[in-house]
């Protein structure tokens, strides 16, 4: 049981760092915002930048011409899965 919940957990969070990836890829290939997969991925991902992207704006890294939020939420995604797999093996 304890495998399994730590091997979902993981899978999840792999999968959102995948999804952060390929909005971040197709943020430089010029296709419309109307293409159903690109509303897709930023549907799935614009919860987790946004709030991170409001934050970098008010931060001195902020009005940059480049944007930082996919990386810091990448990185910020690694702290809570480490966070949540040690929880969950404290408890097993």
């Amino acid at each position: 049981m304890q495998i399994v919940l730590i091997q979902t957990v993981n899978t999840f969070f792999k999968v959102l760092e995948f999804l952060i990836f390929a909005r971040v890829i197709l943020s430089w290939i010029p296709i419309g915002r109307n293409n159903s997969i690109v509303q897709l991925l930023y549907t799935l991902t614009e919860p987790i930048l946004s709030p991170i992207r409001s934050l970098l704006d008010k931060s001195p890294l902020g009005g940059m011409m480049l944007d930082f939020s996919a990386w810091f939420a990448v990185i910020l995604l690694y702290f809570v899965e480490m966070l949540i797999l040690n929880a969950l093996m404290a408890l097993f």
